[in-house]
């Protein structure tokens, strides 16, 4: 099983439009008579008057615009995997699943963050669906998740294999559990490796993103040396790899169709829940959650790799926060830094720098020479520093 290449959501396109071509025409006059009224139903009466070359094509897309549209059924336009869930392996997950419907509910609740926003990457790439269900399976949908043998975040990366996807580690900040910056890792991993050895077969790259490509790729030397097919489904692998596809299909069963199988999905919207604020230099989630109006949780929450309490900058770094609150906070973060007053003061320690004190403070080191007078970077223990702090005058 391959993906949707850009070639062939082209071709896709082009049927689409060839399909409205035919409705159109003379021969189903009938047919389109009848699409027309539908999609017309509740449009002004002084549109439908207004007749144009065009307009059953503008009704048939008004039509479909009006469809309530939520992540779960734009997901369910993705997935491409529902055949074949009678297997065996697939069933026997679902049963599985069916015994506790209440843990499904609680880690797609879970999901609510970033479910939206991942459907949406997986689209950009062509991938099915299914791929969008990686984290059920890997972290039950916890960014924060770690397990007993090192695998961190939603997709579960190996710190050796973080490492060499870009996703740096360093002491208050671990960029597996960085959902942006994995999730667009661990999609680069699938069709990389997809492409390298599968000829774009995904189900095998998800069984090499589990075992390991040389695991996966012996066990398909020697399914094909056997006369067999050598995809997935034909593969000898260990137990939780021969696991890992037949669950993915089973979750994605029990989503495209809840009703029959009992399950309450919880309603997320079809629009990512969280914008993203570029990090130039150090900055603090209580700090930043000050500017944002938000509450502390609630960004830690959405920055789980900022394990110190500081997002470091970085290339392409980014904050997530609540998307309602993001022009507002990056307008107070573009505003001018003026000295503390008050409590905002910090008194130094014996080790502390001035580098230091600002990375954990969320501020930069010409902020605070200059809210101090200070020309050069000496500092001595039990000197009281003001510290910088944005401006408030638009709270």
């Amino acid at each position: 099983m391959t993906y949707h290449t850009t070639r062939r959501r082209l071709f896709a396109f082009a049927s689409s439009a060839a399909l409205l071509g035919a409705l159109m025409s003379a021969g189903m006059q009938s047919q389109a008579s009848t699409l027309e009224r539908r999609a017309t139903a509740g449009i002004e009466a002084r549109q439908v008057a207004q007749p144009s070359p065009y307009g059953l094509a503008r009704h048939f897309w008004d039509a479909l615009a009006l469809e309530p549209r939520d992540a779960w059924s734009r997901l369910r336009s993705r997935l491409e995997w529902q055949d074949g869930i009678d297997r065996p392996r697939v069933q026997a997950w679902i049963d599985h699943y069916r015994q506790a419907p209440h843990n499904i509910a609680e880690i797609t609740e879970r999901a609510r963050p970033w479910l939206a926003w991942i459907i949406e990457k997986v689209e950009e790439r062509g991938l099915p669906g299914e791929i969008a269900l990686i984290p059920f399976v890997e972290s039950s949908f916890d960014p924060g998740a770690r397990s007993h043998r090192g695998a961190a975040g939603l997709w579960q990366f190996m710190p050796r294999t973080g490492d060499a996807l870009g996703l740096s580690r360093q002491r208050g900040y671990d960029g597996r559990l960085d959902v942006v910056a994995s999730t667009n890792a661990a999609l680069d991993y699938i069709e990389g490796q997809a492409e390298q050895w599968y000829d774009g077969d995904i189900q095998l790259s998800l069984a090499a993103y589990n075992a390991g490509a040389g695991t996966v790729n012996r066990a398909r030397r020697q399914a094909l040396a056997e006369g067999k097919s050598g995809d997935y489904w034909s593969l000898s692998l260990p137990d939780e790899t021969m696991d890992y596809v037949p669950k993915l299909k089973a979750i994605a069963a029990i989503i495209a169709n809840p009703d029959e199988y009992q399950v309450a999905l919880p309603e997320i919207e079809d629009a990512p829940a969280f914008a993203k604020v570029p990090v130039r230099q150090p900055l603090r989630l209580d700090e930043a959650a000050r500017l944002a109006g938000v509450p502390h949780q609630t960004l830690a929450e959405l920055n789980p790799a900022a394990t110190g309490g500081v997002v470091p900058p970085g290339r392409g770094r980014v904050l997530l926060v609540p998307t309602e609150r993001a022009d507002e906070l990056m307008a107070r973060l573009e505003a001018p830094a003026s000295a503390g007053t008050g409590d905002d003061r910090y008194v130094v320690r014996r080790g502390d720098t001035l580098a230091a004190i600002a990375a954990r403070q969320g501020v930069s080191v010409d902020e605070i020479r200059q809210a101090n007078g200070l020309s050069g970077s000496l500092i001595r223990p039990g000197q009281s520093l003001a510290l910088p702090t944005r401006s408030l005058a638009s709270r």
